[in-house]
């Protein structure tokens, strides 16, 4: 209205002008104070556009820090304002939506990332992602307490330099991952630290491309299961040999034992010839032999009753190694190194079983050493559990072959010349201590020579419990 009224005046001047008239003076006071009054409506609403663009800054300041809050109520100059003010708001609802969902889903992807990290580090074996150049990618707790490092040295880490294996395992793991073949429960022997270990592999392909992982690798230590599985399988041959020794040291005694009393028959009865002589003295000899083979295989027939009878380990240890063999080591110049525990290790069964254990093992060492240097026997005995005894004979000879040791509790297995052994000497020991509820086994990690390891079960005496 102000601006209607102002072109009026406007207009009134300009005719006065060009009629050459004076212009009245009120006339021009009004002109100059309509036109104050439209510079100064021009300015408020300068100011309220102003006031309105500073709020809209200050919210898309606030919206920058991601407070998405729309603008509240406020008065507006125009339409257009009030337009541009409700797109804003109307956006700022939009993206307090969109940011929610967002959210929500970040929130839901960290769930279930934590819920597979619980089920990757509750997992009874170790795993190891692994890129295409066969680089570790990531690892779970079981894997940092396998190969006993940190997360931090194992991702980067070559999977050939984590596992040391031979070259038929290497070929199969390069193989798949060049052919991208799938390894389901490979069993593979590898070194971790000092102890050679039975792990079974199983090995996957990711499907999807990623940069960082191309496979995922799954190991599980299987030693303690294959020993189980070794002593079942053990146990089983134990009873077909005693079912077997049974029926053949029946059939055989009685032949063997006419045998040997005609041979010494003839014997007495013959002339002074040398030759005949020294072929009858062979068959004696040879009747014998076979003799103690059978009593050997009676080991496994008979069924021994249980009894409270126990011994000494030390004891034992200490008088065969002075008495029944000291001879022997001493022809063969051969050192015996005693390091026993200075105190009573009682354990169940009688001294008479453990005799026979240990004399064959100090007889298998001694033939072991022949023709060595510096051959060296040691004998050891510890108190590793509170109620496990273990005996230890190790020498510094050949040692077994590694592709052999499997089978060297086998009865009639063995290493030695043709006529120089029998095949049942372990096998006896293994027997024998297993009916007594001990084992022996045959130390894979020992370097030196040979090392066999008897465990026994302690038994504690009342003056042992009573210190404790």
């Amino acid at each position: 209205m102000v601006a209607a009224t102002g072109m009026v005046v406007a207009i009134v001047l300009f005719t006065y002008a060009g009629d050459g008239l004076p212009i009245p003076v009120t006339l021009v006071m009004v002109a100059v104070m309509l036109l104050l009054i439209g510079l100064a409506w021009l300015l408020y609403r300068m100011l309220r556009y102003r006031s309105v663009l500073e709020t809209l800054r200050a919210g898309i300041l606030r919206a920058q820090e991601g407070r998405l809050e729309p603008l509240d109520a406020v008065p507006l100059p125009d339409g257009h304002m009030r337009r541009l003010v409700a797109d804003y708001n109307l956006m700022m609802t939009y993206l307090q939506r969109i940011f929610a969902t967002v959210e929500e889903c970040q929130n839901r992807v960290l769930a279930e990332r934590n819920k597979i990290n619980v089920m990757l580090q509750s997992l009874p074996c170790a795993l190891l992602s692994v890129d295409n150049d066969l680089q570790v990618s990531a690892v779970n707790a079981l894997a940092e307490s396998m190969f006993q490092l940190p997360e931090k040295t194992l991702i980067g880490s070559s999977l050939f330099d984590l596992l040391e294996l031979g070259e038929p395992d290497r070929a199969l793991l390069r193989d798949a991952f060049l052919y991208k073949h799938r390894i389901c429960n490979q069993e593979i022997e590898t070194r971790l630290g000092d102890s050679l270990v039975h792990i079974s592999l199983n090995l996957s392909f990711i499907i999807e491309n990623d940069a960082n992982m191309d496979a995922v690798i799954t190991l599980q230590d299987i030693s303690d299961y294959k020993r189980l599985q070794e002593n079942v399988y053990g146990q089983e041959k134990l009873v077909a040999m005693g079912e077997l020794a049974a029926g053949v040291a029946h059939e055989l005694n009685t032949p063997l034992g006419n045998i040997l009393g005609y041979a010494q028959l003839v014997r007495d009865a013959m002339s002074e010839d040398q030759k005949l002589q020294q072929w009858v003295r062979t068959i004696c000899e040879e009747a014998r032999r076979c003799s103690r083979i059978i009593d050997d295989l009676l080991h496994y027939a008979r069924r021994e009753e249980c009894t409270e009878e126990t011994c000494d380990i030390n004891s034992v240890v200490t008088e065969v190694t002075e008495t029944y063999v000291n001879c022997r080591i001493k022809r063969y110049n051969i050192s015996v190194e005693l390091d026993l525990v200075p105190l009573p290790l009682p354990v169940e069964g009688s001294c008479g079983q453990l005799d026979i254990v240990l004399v064959n093992l100090l007889s298998n060492s001694i033939q072991a050493l022949a023709g060595r240097s510096a051959p060296r026997i040691k004998l050891s005995t510890r108190l590793v559990k509170p109620d496990v005894v273990t005996l230890m004979v190790e020498d510094n000879g050949g040692g077994v072959a590694r592709e052999v040791r499997g089978r060297i509790f086998d009865p009639f297995f063995t290493t030695k010349d043709v006529g120089s052994g029998t095949g049942l000497g372990l096998a006896i020991c293994h027997a024998v201590l297993k009916r007594r509820g001990a084992s022996i086994r045959y130390d894979n990690n020992y370097n030196g020579g040979a090392r066999f390891i008897i465990e026994l079960p302690y038994v504690r005496s009342q003056e042992m419990e009573a210190v404790s």
